[in-house]
């Protein structure tokens, strides 16, 4: 999922019409992408603004989903969706187990690593700040892009791996510590 701002963010994008009787074709950013039909209160952003809109009916379809939009009946109407995106409240997330966040938690966090160059200590270095996360199929992946104070002006992709790589995230600090190798 990403930002569309503080108290909203984009689930989906309609992606093309499914049909001739007004079903369209999503790009869901949920977890499962059938996450998407369950939110109540959804909106689409037209270049005028915000305008409701209502799945009345939807399921996965190939690697997608089709769903058919409350009111539009018909393929040519279905059309002018194509492209918008959809966007929920923040608040209409589910709440997720300790020690899981969603990536827009992550972003922004300051990423620090152990020094174990400098020998005995616990010497802490400044990476940078997450960027965003990439999906890899195997695991996410942090991008982590140079900030004032980081070691250098790098960019690294660190592996989402709690416990392993990510050694700790702190929400309220905003840093998440991981063990990772310095490029010298």
């Amino acid at each position: 999922m990403s930002d569309a701002g503080a108290d909203t963010l984009v689930i989906g994008k309609i992606v093309g019409c499914f049909g001739i009787k007004g079903w369209v074709k999503i790009h869901s950013y949920t977890e499962p992408g059938e996450n998407l039909l369950g939110y109540g209160c959804c909106t689409i952003s037209r270049r005028t603004g915000q305008e409701p809109i209502e799945f009345d009916a939807g399921h996965r379809q190939g690697k997608g989903l089709v769903a058919h939009i409350k009111g539009v009946d018909d393929r040519t109407l279905a059309e002018s969706y194509k492209g918008l995106e959809i966007v929920a409240a923040a608040s209409e997330l589910p709440q997720l187990e300790q020690g899981e966040f969603y990536w827009r938690q992550l972003q922004g966090l300051q990423v620090w690593c152990r020094d174990k160059s400098s020998g005995e200590g616990d010497n802490r270095v400044l990476l940078g700040k997450v960027d965003h996360l990439i999906e890899t199929g195997a695991n996410d992946v942090l991008v982590v892009k140079a900030c004032a104070g980081s070691f250098d002006q790098n960019e690294r992709l660190i592996p989402y791996l709690p416990g392993d790589v990510v050694v700790g995230v702190d929400l309220e600090e905003a840093v998440i510590n991981v063990d990772w190798f310095l490029d010298f």
